[in-house]
């Protein structure tokens, strides 16, 4: 009898050919949590809107409240976060943003935890700052709340990015994509630290530090060499920015701000424009990072300056909480002085 053979199979595929599949399979992991969120933000508005309806209404009180709180414990044993203190959470929800139809529909596209975060916010400017901040940047809880301890609305509104007539000529929405602090306390440094401790740590900590940064910048390279005229140089730090479509240079300084800084920076981004910059690139941008500067000095420094550059300062401690709250105190009187002053 002749010998059977095994029919030729195709080749077995290397796991890298899965790759669509488990595209798919997070693909529609991330919309059905998303869709689970978004009904599970609606329930809490819808209860959170009868509950302050009926108290409104004087059909209900405290007592009531509570009293549903229990039902619903000896109702539904499996059901979680429908406690007294929770219930009245939902009520204050949608108290806070009732009035707000764009901010209403904002809400929907973050978890639970992360509204709870900014409803502590006192000024709905405020809040609405870091509703749109937390959707756009993709913040986790933890990094949502580290942005409020750090007075990320205060460093923003109150004090935006001092840029350069050029760099504001060529980008006019770098004021909203950089900002004139940056909180660097996540890298443990000592108050007398030296640059190379400071490169050193943004190094070890470069995932925090894009974070802190923003959306769409990307890490180039660290101690980036430029050779200009049979010359070595090392930038401190190269990023792209995807949106900006254009390198991003920073140079760091453990010191005061000096108005010479800026003669070593605008020299490296000549440097990176000739000899690095790709044709459909956009000119490079200079960052200039510092322990401290004077705004005045600052502003001194830039107005004539022929570089897209900016200069920044770092704090390597997050704010005291009560100092915090009185520099916003003091700014939600100016916001609302200057609503009063609106026509």
């Amino acid at each position: 009898m002749p010998r059977k053979t095994k029919s030729a199979g195709a080749a077995p595929l290397s796991p890298s050919g899965f790759t669509e599949i488990l595209s798919m399979i997070e693909s529609a992991r991330h919309r059905a949590y998303q869709a689970v969120n978004t009904e599970l933000v609606s329930l809490y508005w819808q209860i959170g809107q009868h509950i302050s309806r009926k108290i409104a209404a004087a059909e209900w009180g405290d007592k009531v409240v509570a009293q549903l709180a229990e039902y619903l414990a000896e109702t539904q044993p499996g059901l979680k976060g429908f406690t007294r203190p929770n219930l009245f959470i939902m009520k204050m929800f949608y108290e806070v943003y009732g009035g707000n139809q764009i901010v209403s529909a904002l809400l929907r596209q973050l978890p639970w935890t992360h509204n709870c975060l900014i409803m502590t916010c006192k000024h709905p400017e405020e809040r609405e700052f870091y509703l749109r901040s937390a959707i756009r940047e993709r913040w986790s809880s933890r990094e949502l709340e580290r942005q409020i301890d750090s007075g990320l609305f205060l460093r923003a509104v109150a004090k935006p990015a001092i840029v350069s007539p050029l760099a504001r000529q060529i980008h006019p929405a770098l004021g909203s994509i950089f900002k004139d602090s940056y909180s660097l306390e996540f890298l443990g440094l000592a108050d007398s630290h030296t640059e190379p401790d400071l490169h050193a740590a943004l190094i070890r900590n470069l995932g925090r530090f894009l974070t802190e940064l923003g959306h769409d910048f990307c890490f180039v390279g660290s101690q980036y060499p430029l050779q200009v005229g049979g010359q070595d140089f090392a930038l401190d730090l190269l990023f792209f920015h995807r949106g900006l479509n254009c390198l991003v240079a920073i140079e760091l300084k453990a010191t005061r701000f000096k108005p010479e800084h800026l003669g070593q920076l605008n020299f490296y981004l000549e440097a990176l424009d000739r000899d690095h910059r790709k044709t459909h690139e956009n000119p490079a941008i200079g960052l200039l990072l510092c322990a401290t500067k004077d705004d005045e000095v600052v502003e001194y420094s830039l107005s004539r300056s022929l570089s897209p550059t900016l200069i920044a300062e770092y704090q390597t401690r997050l704010p005291d909480k009560r100092l915090l709250q009185a520099k916003l105190h003091e700014l939600y009187q100016l916001l609302a002085t200057s609503d009063e002053d609106a026509p």
